[in-house]
């Protein structure tokens, strides 16, 4: 059953909403947010002008460098005293995203994550270990409102402390794991070397997010630990987790669209492209009072599908993030996306779920390195999965790299704590 009636609601109902919280959206942001002000007068554009969802596009963009520009509180438009939580970026790639909340704003995604959990299946009786980090980063105290709010019990464990994971995962017996797909994988190889087999606990879903997650990667996550998969989006400059999540039907992940609303446009252009065509997807909020945001470019990659689920829900699906616009490796004219070669290798059952891409440049030209740890039972020829990974990647993307390696179980490290990091730039 949908956590509220709104997920089954008549798209012309659900358009009347959007409509609305629209309106209010773009006052709320001219009247109070200079950024947007500034916007809006050099596009000679009035919030009156701005009637329903279908003037959405003659809006401004707001990239990750505007937040950056008005670091750290200039995209705000309530005072401090009127922000009850506050939230960053990592900021690994220049200053953080600073994002803040009202207490309207954190029931507006208290609401948002009940319905992700709902529609993944939990219920108010389930136990949930929460293996995202807390603090600054949205993931952990997202997840965990979320469960409190439909009622179910909360493990706060946060990420790190793998073994200690294992045993809790057997100690209470835990229904869920809320963590990313590159921790869940490592859980079930220290669950291995502890001589637990997960498969017989009553562990049953597992939801990851905050890394994109190939259709091989969740396949082997649900083998290695006897669970349903479930990916589940999100990002800080729009709420946090909560944004959107695959059901149990896993066509795509619902976007709770009368909170944020979802486009899809031409990375390259900006224009919208046709439904169900792929593109970079673009979010609005419709209900945030310390941080309203209009059209954010994600740089995900994705394309959406307006046909009700199967599920009964109406809200539209976005599909699983297949790359970043950021992620694009360009190498001597070659366009690749790291997600690509991953649905690849992650083909061959010889391999572990376990790579690294190293790119440099040589007398002026770049090149690529590909390094694919093998899998625990291969006992095979090395030599033989090399050259059918190599040709398999040049049927499929006519892509090769300059060099591949296949290493040993254990020799590509692992991440406990945080994203996993697959590309490894050292052309300065």
């Amino acid at each position: 059953m949908p956590h509220r009636s709104v997920e089954t609601a008549p798209r012309e109902e659900l358009r009347r909403v959007q409509s609305e919280r629209l309106r209010e959206t773009v006052r709320t942001a001219y009247e109070n947010v200079p950024f947007y002000r500034e916007r809006f007068d050099e596009m000679g554009l009035s919030p009156d002008d701005v009637t329903s969802v279908d003037d959405v596009s003659a809006l401004p963009f707001t990239t990750k460098e505007d937040f950056r520009d008005t670091y750290p509180t200039g995209m705000f438009a309530v005072e401090m005293d009127d922000v009850v939580r506050v939230h960053a970026s990592s900021g690994t790639t220049g200053k953080p995203k600073i994002v803040g909340y009202t207490q309207s704003d954190l029931d507006v995604w208290d609401d948002a994550m009940a319905r992700c959990l709902v529609a993944a299946g939990l219920e108010s009786d389930d136990v949930v270990q929460n293996a995202y980090g807390y603090g600054l980063f949205t993931g952990g105290l997202g997840l965990q409102q979320g469960i409190e709010a439909i009622g179910a019990t909360v493990i706060p464990i946060g990420g790190g402390q793998t073994q200690r994971q294992v045993e809790l995962l057997a100690d209470l017996e835990s229904d869920a794991l809320a963590c990313t797909p590159s921790y869940a994988l490592y859980v079930a190889e220290t669950a291995d070397e502890m001589g637990v087999d997960v498969r017989e606990l009553p562990l049953r879903l597992v939801i990851f997010g905050a890394e994109p997650c190939t259709e091989p990667m969740r396949e082997e996550i649900e083998d290695r630990l006897g669970v349903t998969g479930v990916d589940l989006y999100g990002l800080s400059e729009i709420v946090g987790p909560g944004v959107s999540i695959e059901c149990l039907e896993q066509d795509g992940l619902h976007v709770w669209e009368d909170r944020f609303y979802p486009e899809v446009v031409d990375p390259a252009s900006g224009d919208p492209v046709a439904e169900g065509e792929e593109g970079e997807l673009v979010l609005t909020t419709l209900s945030k009072e310390a941080l309203p945001v209009l059209r954010y470019r994600t740089g995900d990659l994705t394309t959406l599908n307006y046909d009700t689920c199967d599920c009964g829900r109406t809200a539209v699906r976005m599909d699983n993030v297949t790359g970043r616009t950021d992620d694009l490796l360009i190498v001597r004219g070659v366009n690749v996306y790291p997600s690509e070669i991953e649905s690849v290798v992650l083909e061959f059952e010889a391999v572990a779920p376990y790579y690294r891409i190293d790119l440099r440049r040589e007398d002026n030209l770049d090149t690529l390195e590909l390094t694919v740890e093998l899998a625990d039972d291969f006992d095979g020829p090395v030599s033989g999965v090399r050259e059918r990974i190599l040709d398999r990647l040049s049927n499929v993307l006519s892509f090769t790299p300059d060099d591949l390696s296949l290493v040993r179980p254990g020799e590509i490290a692992r991440t406990e704590v945080g994203k996993v990091q697959r590309v490894y730039d050292h052309r300065g």
